[in-house]
């Protein structure tokens, strides 16, 4: 038992629990910043990678105070290289990869690095496009590749040995550590939390005693979420101080490779973003088996769509598997938590009122939700949409270098999400539409879960509003074949008036860092255009 309080620092997090005997850490590839290190690690192991690559940063010139840029492929390391940081009382800063080069440019003209550590991928496509990501005021760190590829650049091979400098961990009040949003309408927000804000509040729904529900003793989790996201913290914090027997990392998402790691670390627990678990759909068919154990799915990040959810929890051989959907933001944390049943999603088969658009009620002693009329600010009543509010201790403090922004996304002490949704006398919140997005009459979010319901061989359905045409428009990708008339005929019978499809492949929709559909582009990329029926003034 440990006799001193655990620490909200994330710099302080691994080597507080350095002597636990679990979890395991799996990895489906060894992380990138240690690629000799394998794919399996104790805590121990974890606590002095991160001491390790205190020392290199350290040795590279960062500095408490200072700001870390960490630009690289997606994988558990990120959180390993932003502890690292917090350690020596540096503000991290963990950014996707996914991000265009010339995107990666204004965020880093926005946070102003000391350091930048990234991957040669990410130094190879900017040296391509001719995008200087820092100035000369920045060392920056290859990971892997030429680090030649940036002006002074060095890899961090060469800074092994780093002598190991004492922990300086900044005040729990203070910055420590920036993620950005999605990014769907635009350049990344920096969101910048504190250990009050993201540790200090937004694990309490990780350690909650909640039955049947619970991370157990002997548990196998496996995770699959975007680990440059707030929620990746969090998680890692959940892990270590409620501990399951094994973790498993998927930094990928190749079904493929997801089979193998999956079929021979059989997990009880599995998470994925929502369209991550769409294009693992096949697998409950080819792989059954390694789904057959699990007994709690959880889905963060998005709405999920049901017919995603029932394939899975028809792949279980547990008798009462549970499916969570946790609802929130960067700036918030965790909002509202749905929990389905087997018998639940199977019931709603079908419907035009897609159960998962229901995202439960608002976590007990963290958050509390109201909708409002937006012109007027007013409470809603109930059974009428509005915008979401949320009021929480866990929001953060601000986006680094846009106090404007956030200052008008608080409305009187309440954070404007920028989401559409209708509140249920008994308190659930069903989503509509991010207020961007919106759609006259109908909702795209129930659109797309009901097309995907009849179109069982779609991968992945997004419906446009369009100002300029008037009608919605569909965008789709099947895993086989073509769309015929009278399928999509059928498939749109009793719905509102819609354009006509357009199929594409699933890899040409443009997505963010969490897998999301960046509909701003997808807009470009389709209509020509990016008018949208929403004013995007809380975006």
């Amino acid at each position: 038992m440990k006799k001193t309080p655990r620490p909200k620092n994330l710099g302080a997090l691994f080597e507080y629990y350095a002597d636990a005997n679990t979890p395991t850490w799996h990895l489906d590839r060894p992380y990138d910043i240690a690629p000799e290190g394998g794919r399996e690690y104790d805590v121990a192991a974890l606590a002095r990678l991160v001491a390790d690559m205190s020392g290199r940063l350290h040795a590279a010139g960062l500095r408490r105070g200072d700001h870390l840029a960490i630009i690289k492929e997606n994988h558990h390391d990120v959180v390993l290289l932003a502890a690292a940081a917090a350690r020596i009382g540096a503000l991290p800063a963990m950014i996707s990869s996914s991000n265009a080069p010339d995107v990666h440019a204004k965020i880093m003209e926005r946070f102003q690095p000391k350091v930048l550590v990234a991957s040669g991928s990410v130094l190879g496509a900017a040296a391509a496009e001719g995008v200087r990501l820092t100035g000369p005021g920045c060392q920056v760190i290859a990971i892997d590749g030429d680090p030649a590829l940036a002006d002074g650049g060095i890899s961090l091979a060469s800074l092994a040995g780093a002598d190991i400098p004492p922990m300086n961990l900044r005040p729990d009040h203070e910055p420590m550590i920036c993620t950005h949003t999605s990014g769907t309408t635009g350049v990344p927000k920096l969101v910048v939390h504190s250990p009050n804000t993201l540790l200090g509040v937004l694990t309490k729904l990780e350690t909650m005693p909640l039955p049947g529900l619970s991370i157990r003793p002997d548990d196998v989790f496996a995770s699959c979420i975007a680990f440059v996201h707030g929620r990746a913290i969090t998680w890692t914090f959940a892990q270590l101080a409620r501990p399951p027997k094994k973790v498993v990392i998927l930094g990928g998402n190749e079904p493929d490779l997801v089979a193998k790691v999956l079929s021979e670390h059989r997990p009880t627990v599995l998470e994925a973003c929502p369209n991550i678990f769409q294009r693992w759909e096949q697998l409950t068919e080819t792989h059954r088996s390694a789904f057959s154990r699990v007994r709690f799915f959880v889905n963060t990040f998005d709405a999920i769509h049901p017919p995603t959810v029932r394939a899975f929890m028809d792949a279980s051989d547990q008798r009462r598997p549970v499916w969570g959907q946790v609802w929130g933001q960067s700036e918030t944390g965790p909002v509202a938590m749905a929990v389905y049943s087997r018998k639940q999603i199977r019931k709603n088969e079908g419907a035009l009122d897609p159960v998962t658009n229901v995202v439960g009620r608002p976590i007990p002693f963290i958050t509390q939700v109201k909708i409002v009329d937006p012109d007027t600010r007013k409470r809603v009543k109930a059974g009428e949409a509005g915008v979401v509010l949320v009021k929480t201790k866990g929001r953060c403090l601000t986006y680094l270098g846009e106090d404007d922004r956030a200052q008008e996304k608080d409305w009187d002490g309440w954070w404007n999400t920028g989401d559409l949704g209708v509140k249920s006398r008994t308190g659930a919140l069903r989503l509509q539409d991010r207020e961007v997005d919106l759609i006259p009459g109908t909702s795209s979010i129930a659109l797309e879960s009901i097309l995907l319901e009849r179109i069982r061989r779609a991968t992945e359905v997004i419906v446009l509003g369009d100002p300029e045409g008037g009608r919605p428009v569909p965008v789709l990708s099947l895993s086989e074949g073509e769309l015929s008339e009278a399928e999509w005929q059928q498939a749109t019978r009793d719905l509102p008036e819609l354009a006509p499809p357009h199929v594409i492949a699933w890899e040409d929709f443009p997505r963010t860092g969490t897998w999301k559909v960046r509909r701003f582009n997808l807009r470009q990329q389709v209509l020509d255009s990016q008018a949208t029926f929403g004013t995007g003034r809380w975006t």
